[in-house]
């Protein structure tokens, strides 16, 4: 079996995502889609699962013309994706979500639920799942259980083209070896995976061939195997990229920008102590679930805590996000999901830039919008957004410039404690090394910033500290030289 699309293009308004891309991949493999955000990426696998048409160009699906009009008729033709913003019911548990709208029905049209619950359990072993119970509310999950869920619903399907979209930057390191291993042992199955990260050392570990979307045309096509990683970013971005990570120098001072004693929150933070300087980016490090999450929740006023927070030497209670963000406290964070938590989807760039700001252009209840327009532009410009006007909608934009505008949003409440959630999750390598310079711009002009990653390499390149949290409490805290993905790890996984 053989997907071949030839010149596909596709134009939203004034902006072409996609100029005559092309793309061809063979069933018993795994062939890598890269590009940097607004490469075409997106646009291209979601005309393959029919949820966007094409205004022009073919695709062949074994030598058969592929034009699905909507996800079912997709499904039906074998393919089935597992795309970067989740598509789950809240209110459903995990069994219903797998199934939902295929789920075993009795004569009376009632859902058979221990046919369900049996179903989901023999897929979960099949494919060995690290799922959680097929009863439990999906709201009750995390980010990254919620990932493994959506990728369960897509394996349900019993597809022939599996595409994973980003499917690993929300999986802790487990997991993600989990679906590496699975994304191989499906293709020597037979079955063709288009497997897309931002992640150069998963694609060299998983994929048989690349191909590279660049301005929402196809630049390059190869075997795994013929290129290298600097090629490859190279591809991606018409240009060498001078370096990833920005020269480390240490502008921390004496002055204690947030203490924390004793801080808990809930069974996963426990007894946490942090010392947070200006102009210091401390990274926080750990496995999936010990307590970095709570940290930031804790911090922000997102979650009750126990235990003494003081900001720049006055202690403090955090109630509310509305409180963290008062210029009083002055802390701003960037969410660990970026559609859920921190963008109005629906609303364009200027509002969600300037939603948490009104009050510095409004006199009287009255808005100036020459002041706010110049604000918005400001930003933009300054963070590179890759936009046609301020007035698009947020939903419309790549996850990099998403995460961009979330990072303006930030900047604009002019806080100066900075809380940042995994910023660089499902971002191109391009936008990666943009927002690691403004780290250390950003440190360097006076700001303290807590940096969490599930990348292990983005902490010892970019942080000045790196505490490592394990059940809760600070395993070790690491610095300079000492920083090491080994210290990391073994600090994360072992008690010394």
């Amino acid at each position: 079996m053989e997907l071949l699309a030839s010149s596909v293009s596709k134009r939203f308004g004034g902006v072409a995502a996609l100029s005559g891309a092309d793309f061809r991949a063979r069933s018993g493999e795994v062939h890598a889609l890269l590009g940097e955000n607004g490469a075409g990426k997106s646009t291209f696998i979601q005309i393959l699962a029919g949820s966007v048409r094409p205004d022009a160009g073919t695709i062949l699906l074994d030598d058969k013309p592929l034009r699905p009009k909507n996800p079912r008729q997709a499904h039906a033709a074998g393919i089935s994706a597992v795309f970067q913003e989740l598509s789950l019911v809240p209110d459903l548990s995990v069994a219903q979500n797998i199934w939902f709208r295929h789920e075993p029905l009795s004569p009376f049209w009632t859902i058979r639920k221990p046919t369900l619950r049996q179903r989901t359990a023999d897929l979960f072993e099949r494919y060995r799942v690290p799922a959680p119970s097929p009863d439990i509310e999906v709201r009750r999950l995390t980010l990254a259980e919620r990932q493994v869920v959506e990728i369960a619903k897509a394996l349900a399907r019993a597809p022939t083209v599996l595409i994973l979209d980003e499917a690993t930057s929300a999986l802790p390191p487990r997991e993600t070896e989990w679906l590496l291993q699975l994304s191989r042992t499906l293709s020597v199955a037979g079955m063709l995976v288009i497997f897309i990260s931002h992640r150069l050392a998963e694609v060299r570990q998983v994929a048989d061939s690349v191909t590279v979307f660049r301005n929402g045309r196809t630049v390059a096509s190869h075997p795994i195997k013929e290129v290298s990683d600097d090629e490859i970013i190279a591809e991606m971005l018409g240009r060498q990229l001078d370096r990833l990570y920005p020269e480390r120098r240490p502008t921390a001072t004496a002055t204690v920008a947030l203490r924390t004693r004793g801080l808990t929150a809930g069974h996963r933070l426990s007894g946490v102590d942090i010392e947070l300087h200006v102009g210091e980016v401390l990274g926080v490090a750990g496995l999936q679930g010990h307590g970095q999450r709570e940290l930031f929740q804790s911090l922000f006023g997102v979650v009750r805590a126990r235990g003494e927070i003081e900001l720049n030497g006055s202690p403090v209670v955090i109630r509310s996000p509305r409180q963290a963000l008062g210029p009083r406290l002055g802390l701003a964070m960037v969410p660990e999901d970026r559609r859920q938590h921190g963008l109005l989807l629906s609303k364009s760039i200027r509002e969600n830039l300037t939603l948490s700001v009104i009050p510095r252009f409004s006199h009287f209840g009255l808005l100036d919008a020459g002041r706010e327009r110049l604000l918005v532009d400001e930003m933009m410009q300054f963070l590179r957004i890759k936009a046609t006007t301020p007035e698009q909608p947020a939903g419309t934009l790549s996850g990099g410039n998403q995460q961009k505008v979330i990072f303006g949003k930030m900047l604009l409440t002019e806080a100066r404690i900075l809380l940042l959630y995994d910023p660089t999750r499902g971002v191109d390598v391009g936008t990666k090394g943009e927002n690691f310079q403004l780290m250390r711009d950003l440190a360097a002009r006076g700001y303290a910033i807590l940096f969490y990653s599930s990348d292990l390499p983005e902490l010892v390149h970019v942080a000045d500290r790196v505490m490592v949290l394990r059940n809760g409490k600070v395993a070790a805290t690491l610095a300079g030289e000492t920083i090491s993905e080994h210290r990391i790890l073994r600090a994360a996984m072992f008690q010394d």
